[in-house]
């Protein structure tokens, strides 16, 4: 898929936007002036995956604890900063790699300029962040409530008070928590800056409807070609947002740095207690660090064909089953060995990859 053209910017080392690989972001539950607390989680963000980690900064405490936290993380950190332009100063002092503020909210034309120059001082990025709750009342009214027209037109708003003090270095992100309204937003927002997009939706609920809503939206934005990092926000613990938005771009084939398993629903002809062996199979496939299809069939009569294009899998049987490679069966091999015959197999498909790279 072809991807919408952007600026580039760069958050601590992690480029967004130009071109540069989609990353993956969260958000900590800790108090952030929690030092300990904030910076376990963080690791546990990292080891997930996560490319860039935002903290809320509700007051001063927070924001001098960005100093200490940076000390015990690769990651960018983002300041989370609402109203207070003291605190993004603030922020930037304590070695920030990103901020993420509105600044319509934080007053006069001299606190963004402030805000801006400081920033720009440093290299620090800004994301000007707007959802349902943050949208001018004077923009709502104008729209007649939370519409596409009035999220971006919010957005921009913020933007040319950033341009307008001469700061260019942007992210914009119009969330809300309704998936349709979300995607129209973002489109209309891709055609009027070419600033990168942070893309997700606001307060998307619990894990379960939550991935549902953000794989719906996020996915449609990015088949589109349009968003440049990402968040799912989930009522549940950070890792699910990073776990979820790496599937979600491996499920889309951005991502390419790992195995994917493909397995059927099973039906009436399944012999073969597929739903532990398709389990078992992605468990030992998790190291996995290169582009392999693996196939997890429950019958021997269509396993094979209905997987040709998969690089290497198994179709079950009653007592036995069918190593197959690109649909041709190479192994019949007792049902307790399936998996450790397939593994086998894929350990001889990457050492022959490997000598065909050298």
């Amino acid at each position: 898929m072809e991807r919408r053209k952007t600026r580039k910017i760069n958050a601590g080392g992690v480029e967004i936007g130009g071109g540069a690989p989609i990353s993956v972001q969260s958000m900590t539950t800790t108090a952030t002036a929690d030092v300990e607390a904030t910076a376990a989680q963080i690791a546990r963000l990292e080891a997930a995956g996560c490319d860039i980690v935002r903290v809320a900064v509700p007051d001063m405490a927070a924001a001098e604890a960005i100093a200490e936290l940076k000390k015990r993380t690769k990651l960018p950190i983002v300041a989370d900063i609402h109203f207070d332009y003291r605190l993004a100063l603030a922020a930037v002092k304590a070695g920030v790699d990103k901020i993420r503020i509105n600044p319509g909210n934080i007053g006069s034309p001299e606190r963004v300029r402030a805000v801006a120059g400081a920033c720009r001082e440093r290299g620090i990025p800004i994301r000007i962040g707007v959802n349902g709750a943050s949208v001018r009342r004077d923009i709502l009214a104008r729209h007649g409530g939370v519409t596409a027209g009035a999220l971006a037109e919010s957005a921009i708003s913020h933007v040319e008070l950033l341009e307008d003090a001469g700061f260019f270095d942007i992210a914009i992100s119009v969330k809300a928590p309704e998936v349709a309204l979300t995607i129209e937003a973002y489109r209309r927002l891709a055609e009027l800056r070419d600033y990168p997009l942070h893309v997700g939706l606001t307060h998307s609920g619990t894990e379960r409807i939550g991935v549902m809503k953000s794989a719906a939206a996020i996915g449609a934005l990015l088949a589109d070609g349009i968003g440049d990092t990402i968040r799912v926000s989930l009522t549940a613990d950070p890792v699910r947002e990073v776990e979820t938005g790496i599937d979600l771009l491996r499920a889309l084939e951005i991502r390419r740095d790992c195995a994917e398993v493909v397995a059927c629903p099973t039906c009436g002809r399944c012999r073969i207690d597929l739903i532990p062996l398709a389990e078992e199979v992605e468990r030992r496939l998790a190291g996995v660090r290169k582009p392999l299809k693996v196939a997890v069939m429950g019958c021997a009569v269509n396993g094979p064909g209905e997987a040709r294009e998969c690089d290497v899998g198994i179709a079950g049987g009653p007592d036995s089953g069918l190593i197959f490679r690109k649909g041709e069966i190479i192994a019949k091999v007792p049902q307790e060995r399936l998996v450790d015959a397939l593994m086998h197999e894929i350990e001889l498909l990457e050492c022959e990859n490997d000598q065909l790279l050298t």
